[in-house]
């Protein structure tokens, strides 16, 4: 593994989310250990466009010096630079300022102070190869006119946000949704871009006018980059929230907080008789509730299916049976026939969720596509974007040999979850939805079914309903737990 310095800047568009966008990328091949702060820099001499944002990281990779120039170029393509002249303006720009092992060109730090300010902040004592003295010694000899740490935002004395409300009442939810990102994170053991979109909310007393929305956003970029920074591997959607959580709590000095992350992702499937190969894509989702120094946290998944239904099928075979004895068939053999032969019946898209919430010391073992398979095989069928026609019959003639009502495929979800974390404790937690887009109705048709494993078990184990079940706000601790008589 070598080490190396990078210079990170943009004087185009949204610079400090250009910057972010090739943080995440060059994380897929560099491991970041240190990341300065934001820097404005007027742009050098010739330089077009207005001033810059410039940073500086320090990395270790395995990559050789020349794959390391062509990834970094690889980025700013990705991120949005285009073929531009040397001095023009640009949306990305990454420098490999130099490293161990002859990485990097070695560049004059001397003459190129944007890159010299951020470096000497994480790296005050680097020798610098051109001068061959630290760079806090090298900083004193360098006019470094003009650039300016970048603050946060703006602060004046006004603070509506603080001051009393006109009517004083709590609430118990207020904040920023719909916040789009793209992010970093561990899926199934891997590392996998997502195109998150976060939901983020504090409760409010009944003596603040209001929380600091723009807060949300600027501790969700601080929580990002200390990922980036601070983490070998990449974090799991539910460490993610949590850190968010907690950070909420802090910040909007609020007594609770909550996180939601939904996110698209990909897994490679294989249509089930042709062996085509394909990306079906899956939503992701991760939950988080803090409360001071408690932080619990849950992660499910998303997929579609289809569903064929029981009660149309029931009545076209009760038909048929009929329509077939009429034609000279004996009951026997009509009963025969009908149960070689997949009988007709109308059949919709579904789409089902699981959500499962686990004790800190198991959460690592939830796999993503293990959550997929079980709500999958909870329908009539799995279904594919890619489909020969052997792969259409095969769905087809497996949805009609298995038809399910919703409420089939929630009890599904359960049962699947029960068997597949049959070891997790009583105290598990698992949701499983399911919403089926009616084909021969003008409705949808919906079922849901909440509650601990241990309300499960015992409704396995007795065959009766659990008086009261364990909803997901429950089991975070959005409320206190309802007592029952």
């Amino acid at each position: 593994m070598r080490t190396v310095y990078l210079g990170i800047g943009s004087n185009l568009g949204d610079r400090q989310g250009n910057i972010l966008a090739a943080l995440q990328r060059l994380r897929v091949r560099l491991s970041v250990q240190a990341l300065s702060s934001f820097y404005e820099t007027p742009p050098a001499s010739g330089v077009a466009g207005p001033a810059f944002l410039n940073v500086a990281a320090k990395a270790e990779t395995a990559l050789e010096p020349a794959d390391l120039e062509r990834f970094a170029r690889q980025v700013e393509i990705a991120v949005g630079r285009q073929n531009v002249e040397r001095l023009a303006a640009r949306p990305i720009d990454i420098d490999v300022i130099f490293g161990s092992d002859g990485v990097g060109a070695a560049l004059d730090l001397a003459t190129r102070p944007f890159n010299l300010v951020p470096l000497a902040e994480i790296a005050p004592d680097l020798i610098d190869p051109t001068s061959r003295i630290s760079l806090a010694e090298l900083m004193q000899r360098v006019d470094t006119t003009g650039i300016v740490r970048k603050t946060r935002a703006l602060h004046f004395d006004a603070n509506r946000q603080e001051e009393e409300p006109a009517i004083r009442l709590s609430i118990d939810r207020a904040g920023v949704a719909a916040v789009k990102r793209v992010v970093r994170l561990n899926l199934d053991g891997k590392e996998t871009v997502f195109n998150a979109e976060f939901a983020m909310v504090a409760d409010l007393a009944p003596g603040k006018a209001g929380l600091h929305m723009s807060r949300f956003a600027e501790l969700l970029e601080e929580v990002l980059l200390d990922i980036l920074a601070d983490e070998r591997q990449p974090a799991r959607i539910e460490d993610l929230t949590g850190r968010i959580a907690r950070r909420i709590v802090a910040t909007q000095k609020a007594v609770r907080a909550d996180v939601r992350l939904r996110a698209e992702f990909g897994l490679e499937r294989w249509t089930p008789v042709s062996g085509k190969r394909g990306e079906e894509t899956y939503t992701l989702v991760g939950i988080a509730h803090a409360e001071r120094d408690v932080v619990r946290r849950a992660v499910g998944i998303e997929g579609e299916g289809m569903t064929a239904c029981p009660c149309a099928q029931g009545m076209i075979r009760e038909h048929s049976e009929r329509e077939l004895q009429a034609a000279g068939f004996s009951p026997e053999d009509a009963r025969r026939a009908l149960g070689a032969l997949p009988v007709a019946t109308h059949n919709q898209r579904g789409r089902g969720a699981i959500v499962l919430g686990v004790e800190d010391g198991r959460a690592g073992e939830v796999r993503a596509e293990e959550l997929v398979e079980i709500v999958e095989n909870a329908m009539s069928s799995e279904t594919y974007d890619l489909l020969k026609r052997p792969d259409e019959f095969f769905v087809v003639n497996k949805a009609h040999h298995n038809p399910k009502f919703v409420e089939d495929v929630v009890r599904g979800i359960l049962a699947g979850a029960l068997d597949v974390y049959g070891d997790f404790s009583d105290s598990t937690f698992v949701s499983a939805t399911q919403v089926n887009y009616e084909s021969i109705h003008k409705h949808d048709a919906y079922a849901e079914a909440f509650g601990t494993f241990a309300e499960f078990r015992a409704e396995l184990r007795t065959g009766t309903a659990a008086a009261r079940k364990t909803d997901l706000a429950t089991w975070l601790g959005t409320r206190p737990s309802a007592v029952v008589a």
